[in-house]
């Protein structure tokens, strides 16, 4: 279990690159980063297992969503920077870093009347150039994208047709079809039932084993300590614990991180830590009955 290092004095470059290139391919410091005048986080340093299946955690507003999307360069930093194969990723062409880098913004919205085919070829987009326009290898790439989520019976079908679960899969297929060994997922399970998230989870866990390196914010903290093989858990814009979720997920982690009393045990599906919440207000052996008014 690992904890935030404390605010310091600034990093010199060099530091900050040595930092960045050793810890893994992404990575993230002294980041502060906020919204206007907002600042969410100060001083933060983050770290991306290679190869690791990382899932945020924390409250509602405590920065986990905002640090990933500075990760994906979709919001500059005020402070520190994020670092891309030990480069600022700010200094890297945005075709250079697509090509790396693929994002599931949180809530994607599609273009109106667009079907799902032509949505999941969007993702080949860094891959075309001047001189190379698409080719069989672009088919390819989608074709693959589509298989391995499940749509291709879809592909047809416009994309605002589609209920919320398949929507998710396809917009899953155009981060496929980017390609990259490295995916970001901004709440990929929000607004879907137990069973569509259990689906999108299970693809996510697949595309892991792959050798994809993936990284999401997740709300669900059991269904985040059954999938992750790395968990950063997050409270008021700080990182206050990260490691695998059977190392790091106790009773006194999660009344830090969210403010609820519980019982941990072990899933008896995975063997990962299960948070068992309390009763906020104990109840008498002898609930009250509901009293149903008679008929008239």
């Amino acid at each position: 279990m690992s904890r935030a290092r404390p605010g310091g004095g600034p990093h010199t470059d060099a530091e900050a690159i040595h930092t960045a290139s050793s810890a893994g391919r992404l990575s993230g410091s002294r980041l502060t980063l906020g919204y206007q005048r907002v600042t969410v986080t100060r001083d933060l340093d983050v770290h991306i297992p290679d190869g690791s299946f990382t899932v945020l955690v924390g409250a509602n507003g405590c920065g986990k969503s905002t640090l990933l999307r500075a990760l994906a360069r979709a919001l500059e930093p005020q402070g520190g920077a994020v670092f891309l194969d030990g480069a600022a990723l700010s200094s890297l062409p945005a075709k250079q870093v697509a090509r790396q880098l693929g994002l599931l913004p949180q809530g994607p919205v599609a273009p109106d009347g667009i079907t799902v085919a032509d949505l999941v070829a969007r993702g080949r987009y860094p891959h075309q150039r001047m001189l190379r326009q698409w080719s069989k290898a672009d088919d390819t790439a989608v074709a693959e994208a589509m298989a391995a989520t499940h749509v291709e019976e879809l592909a047809d079908r416009y994309v605002d047709e589609l209920s919320g679960g398949q929507r998710q899969r396809v917009w899953l297929a155009l981060a496929l079809a980017q390609q990259t060994s490295i995916m970001l997922l901004d709440e990929p399970t929000t607004f879907l039932d137990i069973a569509h998230q259990v689906d999108v989870l299970d693809l996510c866990a697949e595309l892991h084993l792959g050798g994809r390196t993936l990284v999401a914010v997740l709300h669900d903290l059991n269904l985040a300590c059954r999938y992750a093989t790395h968990l950063i858990a997050m409270a008021d814009g700080a990182i206050v614990a990260q490691g695998a979720p059977t190392d790091i997920v106790d009773a006194a982690l999660v009344e830090q991180v969210f403010g609820l009393s519980c019982r941990i045990i072990a899933d008896p599906e995975s063997g990962t830590p299960l948070v068992v919440p309390t009763r906020r207000k104990a109840l008498g052996a002898d609930p009250p009955v509901l009293q149903v008014p008679a008929a008239t």
